[in-house]
């Protein structure tokens, strides 16, 4: 793929991964993004994951044309991106390489060659010239490893933003972009939202044209959208008006008074309703829509004088990830002693600006009548009040 006359594309999909960093679901791949930079001097931009060398030695052969590279910029050493850098710096032993301070003592953990003799460290705003391009390096710490940089390319106008701008699915895959890049931002990026304002703050200085990611397709148009996005997710603000009811029932009847709280919300207006079973739902995609919507309501049976696991689990990620800035409501269920409200409330008080409505529905066994009122009322709440 040519991006440019002298950048080119030399990553490589993946369509044989069934997990990401073993635990996201990709059932369309992901790629593994990479690029070459040809000037006076080239540039070999991060290099791919294991999982695809032979494909990705192949492309940055061909790109080469019989050219040697001269520098391997390096923005992120986690493996998907430099699983072959240790390969590299064999196969071209008079390539220079550049990081940052974090990123060469990052290096020796993965690899114990001796680099000293052929590293540049860059810091905040130093260039570096390719001849007609010039590189320019900003940290980017924590987004979402600490030693993380991105580059940006003067002449082309093109910020090679590591992580960020990134995406689930392999880049032939047909689909809308923001739902997995949604997916994707909060399940890895999102416990980081300060980190990536201040990272937007410096890209907000630059003229940027081009986005080139380490995952997911180039963006060249329209990047205000992209841009806007990763405002309001990494402000922790809610993206849409909506209501994401989740439950973790054990035998059903949790999920008929879940199922009854989202047709209530229907009925009383709420802009959109998402309906999840932890259990068998995808639990990053649940994570994803916990942070899209203003409203959340949490369904649970109780369980072992707990929480049921799959609701427990979620709790968990959700505090991971830095939820925030949201209103809750609870259902619980319990046969003699239901215990999982008062956990849940507990769990959503540890988290910053979650406001939790004081009225709990209780369900016991099976949803009765009285339970149908309760609901019918908590859903009336749940609509008329504002984030």
């Amino acid at each position: 793929m040519m991006i440019s006359d002298a950048v080119r594309y030399i990553g490589a999909d993946d369509r044989d991964i069934d997990l990401f960093e073993s635990q996201y679901r990709v059932p369309h791949g992901v790629s593994y993004n990479s690029y070459l930079i040809l000037d006076e001097k080239v540039a070999v931009m991060d290099t791919a994951d294991k999982r695809v060398e032979e494909q990705w030695f192949a492309n940055l052969e061909r790109e080469l044309s019989g050219r040697t590279p001269d520098y391997l910029v390096i923005s992120h050493m986690e493996p998907d991106h430099g699983a072959l850098i240790g390969k590299f710096i064999e196969k071209y032993p008079d390539t220079k390489l550049v990081g940052n301070a974090r990123t060469f003592p990052m290096i020796s953990q993965f690899f114990h060659e001796d680099l000293e003799d052929r590293k540049i460290v860059v810091a905040e705003g130093e260039e570096l010239s390719l001849g007609e391009h010039t590189l320019t390096f900003y940290m980017a710490p924590m987004v979402h490893w600490p030693e993380v940089m991105v580059t940006y390319e003067k002449k082309e106008k093109i910020l090679f933003s590591a992580d960020g701008f990134g995406k689930f699915g392999t880049l032939d895959t047909d689909e809308d972009w923001t739902c997995e890049a949604r997916r994707y931002y909060f399940n890895i990026v999102g416990k980081y939202g300060m980190q990536v304002q201040a990272l937007l703050k410096k890209a907000s200085a630059l003229d940027i044209e081009m986005i080139c990611p380490l995952h997911g397709p180039v963006l060249k148009e329209n990047l205000s959208y992209y841009i806007g996005k990763y405002q309001t997710w990494s402000s922790y603000e809610p993206e849409d008006k909506g209501v994401f009811v989740a439950y973790a029932s054990i035998h059903g009847n949790t999920a008929k008074a879940a199922e009854y709280m989202a047709e209530q919300l229907r009925e009383k207006g709420a802009e959109k309703v998402v309906v999840c079973d932890l259990a068998r739902e995808d639990m990053a995609e649940a994570v994803e829509d916990a942070f899209r919507y203003d409203r959340i309501v949490l369904a649970a049976s109780t369980y072992d004088g707990g929480i049921f696991t799959w609701m427990e689990e979620f709790l968990h990620h959700l505090k991971a990830k830095n939820f925030q800035k949201r209103k809750a409501a609870l259902i619980e269920n319990g046969s003699w002693a239901p215990a999982a409200a008062k956990q849940m409330r507990a769990f959503l008080e540890t988290m910053k600006d979650v406001e939790v409505l004081e009225q709990v529905v209780t369900v016991k066994s099976a949803l009765s009548e009285a339970n149908k009122e309760e609901i019918e009322r908590l859903a009336e709440s749940l609509c008329t009040t504002t984030v």
